[in-house]
């Protein structure tokens, strides 16, 4: 399985909002990222699915300075 597919497989969570945020950053944002974004993205997606839901949809924000920036990303291009 390529990379890019066991992200597509990880980014299914079966909540369809983080199916789709998940899913429209690695479609249309991933592999434009620099190597330290992308691997931000692997970090995020080992998440369990509340810390996901209370950060990508919720008001909570990750400690680090730039997963806070990923996840802010994620938000912003909902509809991108």
């Amino acid at each position: 399985m390529s990379e890019l597919a066991r992200l597509r497989w990880q980014c299914r969570r079966g909540t369809r909002e983080l199916d789709i945020l998940l899913g429209n950053y690695l479609e249309h944002h991933y592999l434009n990222a620099d190597r330290e974004e992308q691997r931000y993205f692997v970090d995020l997606l080992a998440l369990e699915d509340t810390k996901l839901i209370a950060y990508l949809l919720g008001d909570k924000s990750p400690d680090s300075k730039e997963m806070a920036s990923l996840v802010n990303k994620i938000r912003e291009h909902i509809q991108t």
